[in-house]
């Protein structure tokens, strides 16, 4: 996912533990979260969402698409939630392909809502801005609508496309407009897409929460390192996340060919974990910069070989070059980074260093050669590397926990109720 976010202000939302109204005290409290981009329970931060939802006493359904090798099955309940998958084939070939997977989308889930039947929350997660017309067909039904911003659909379409404001770009500023105007609760993943939501949407503060992306401490745990994954050499370098056209792989690959040839490095070994749409042109770039044999590709692999390469890094690698999304995103890797203890070189981006303070250092934005001096200074030092692992768990143990976004996201759907009890009292007035 690529909206993984946050800014300014640490604090994750409105609400702490310690004051988060019950939302799962009422008998038969249904909530169904619809989402289009990933399929659940891959989508880590829904399926987090799902749980804390089903531990305050809600019945949660999911309408998803299905995954092409997990997350196959059309219906299926998991630890006691109820996900209803529908077949989707990814866009291709620019607009028309897009017209064509978000219908079917919609298609689908307009479907499968009438299935699932009455709910109380309708939960929408973007990308993209289209969930609000179903949400709104269930808004009329008595729903309270949550709308979740997992990505600024806008700014993800000029740092992917680099167009002006062309008639697609108005299009999307638009589809987002409705989305805001029909939400009566907006999630935000960070400080700064809540500043947006208010700024752009025109919401109140009080009806836009931040609720943090966060990994699953669970998941991420530190096994032994294993010196064979680094394939002879001193130093394991690590990249974990997407590989689309604005994840920054490129630069990460250009400034590698750079730690080789102007710094003359050559103690290291690098892996790139994970998959997307830009995946083979990465691999092509890799070749063609001559670093075949000492950066490798595994694709998506399971969580334990994650772990193994994390736990055996010495280094990992954000990125994400400064562009109108990025700048204001929390990415999800630099978090799994920070829970494995692991050192960051990232480019300097607000949000990088609203979420790893002092566990990443801070390349200027988009300067290859300078982030191939941070990785080199960084292998150079392990005190430093130590010292900002540490402060990186420290981090997510803490202040960034998923404990904290659950209160928020907990806060969020009282506060629907909440309007839903007071609209039926206007009614019957």
């Amino acid at each position: 996912m690529l909206g993984d976010t946050t800014s300014g202000d640490t604090t994750p939302g409105n609400a702490t533990s310690g004051d988060t109204p019950p939302v799962g005290d009422r008998p038969g409290r249904r909530a169904l979260i619809l989402v289009e981009n990933l399929s659940v329970p891959f989508d880590r931060r829904v399926w987090q969402e799902c749980t804390t939802l089903r531990d305050a006493g809600w019945e949660v359904h999911v309408i998803c698409p299905r995954g092409t090798k997990r997350d196959t099955e059309a219906e299926t309940e998991i630890d006691g939630v109820r996900i209803h998958r529908y077949p989707l084939r990814a866009a291709t070939g620019g607009p028309a392909g897009y017209l064509r997977e978000y219908g079917a989308a919609l298609w689908h889930t307009a479907r499968l809502a009438r299935r699932v039947g009455p709910v109380h929350v309708v939960h929408a997660c973007n990308p993209p801005d289209l969930l609000f017309l179903p949400a709104l067909w269930l808004k009329r039904r008595g729903a309270r609508f949550v709308f979740d911003q997992h990505d600024l659909i806008p700014e993800l379409y000029l740092s992917r496309f680099g167009r002006g404001k062309d008639l697609l770009y108005r299009g999307v500023c638009a589809l987002e407009r409705a989305t805001y105007r029909a939400a009566d609760i907006v999630l935000a993943t960070n400080e700064s897409y809540k500043d947006v939501a208010i700024r752009r949407g025109g919401r109140r503060p009080d009806d836009v929460f931040v609720v943090r992306s966060a990994p699953a401490t669970d998941r991420f745990r530190p096994v032994p390192p294993e010196p064979e994954l680094k394939r002879g050499k001193p130093h394991l370098l690590c990249y974990l996340g997407v590989m689309g056209p604005q994840d920054g792989v490129d630069y990460a690959l250009r400034a590698l060919a750079r730690l080789r040839d102007e710094l003359g490095r050559t103690d290291w070994h690098a892996v790139f974990v994970g998959s997307g749409d830009a995946f083979d042109a990465m691999v092509e770039l890799s070749g063609s910069l001559g670093l075949t044999d000492q950066v490798q590709f595994t694709g998506r692999v399971p969580d334990s070989d994650l772990v193994r390469y994390l736990s055996t890094a010495d280094v990992c690698l954000s990125p994400d070059p400064r562009n109108p999304l990025n700048d204001v995103s929390t990415m999800n890797k630099v978090l799994e980074y920070m829970a494995m203890g692991r050192p960051i070189v990232s480019f300097d981006l607000r949000e990088a260093r609203v979420s790893a303070g002092d566990a990443a250092v801070y390349a200027p934005a988009n300067d290859e050669a300078a982030f191939a001096r941070l990785v080199a200074q960084l292998m150079d030092d392990p005190e430093a590397r130590s010292r900002m692992g540490k402060i990186g768990e420290e981090r997510i143990n803490g202040q960034l926990s998923w404990r904290n976004s659950q209160a928020s996201l907990l806060a969020a759907y009282a506060a629907a109720c909440r309007l839903g009890i007071n609209a039926g009292r206007r009614q019957r007035r």
